[in-house]
């Protein structure tokens, strides 16, 4: 079971990751608005979106997302380590 710490550490970064999550997702619809020239598309499995169109909102909205998590629970990690004196336990390496 985690201990009081690691459940600090998995709050932190647990609201980090959604953060960047959501921030990025809404700056991906941006910039792929003014480079397309349209939305979108709402639901890329509709035969009615270009196959392309909707392979290339997956790859941009899956990769850009997922950097972004990564990124932000790494700045979580380094945050918790500073205040804290250690890493969190799951990370910790046995010699």
């Amino acid at each position: 079971m985690a201990d009081k710490g690691d459940i600090g550490y998995r709050v932190m970064a647990g609201a980090a990751a959604f953060a960047s999550g959501f921030v990025t997702k809404k700056a991906i619809t941006l910039v792929w608005k003014k480079t397309t020239g349209k939305e979108p598309p709402t639901n890329p499995e509709s035969p009615d979106v270009a196959l392309a169109e909707a392979i290339g909102w997956a790859v941009v909205v899956g990769v850009g997302v997922e950097v972004a998590r990564l990124v932000a629970t790494r700045v979580a990690v380094h945050q918790w380590a500073k205040g804290t004196g250690e890493l969190p336990s799951h990370l910790k390496v046995d010699v």
